[in-house]
């Protein structure tokens, strides 16, 4: 079974800001509201939106159009993107 490989380094929890579905999540930073800082993961993970499911989304919105393999690929392209982005600062 083909599980994401999330690193749960909380960067994607860091950069909500410009996910519309997570507005009410945002502490105005862009850092979600239920991200414990002190060890990157999701203090409502069993309860966390389906946007922040990459399995989920992928079989709600997704899977007609990737394979996924595919949808993994792009959604870790992004993990990357963030994590290069944050090291920047």
């Amino acid at each position: 079974m083909l599980v994401f490989p999330c690193s749960k380094c909380g960067i994607c929890c860091k950069n909500i800001d410009k996910v519309p579905e997570l507005k009410p999540y945002d502490l105005g930073n862009g850092t979600c509201k239920y991200l414990d800082l002190n060890t990157n993961l999701c203090t409502i993970y069993d309860t966390r939106p389906d946007i922040c499911r990459v399995d989920k989304m992928y079989e709600i919105h997704f899977k007609n159009i990737y394979s996924k393999e595919e949808f993994y690929e792009l959604n870790l392209k992004s993990c990357e993107y963030l994590q290069g982005k944050e090291n920047s600062k």
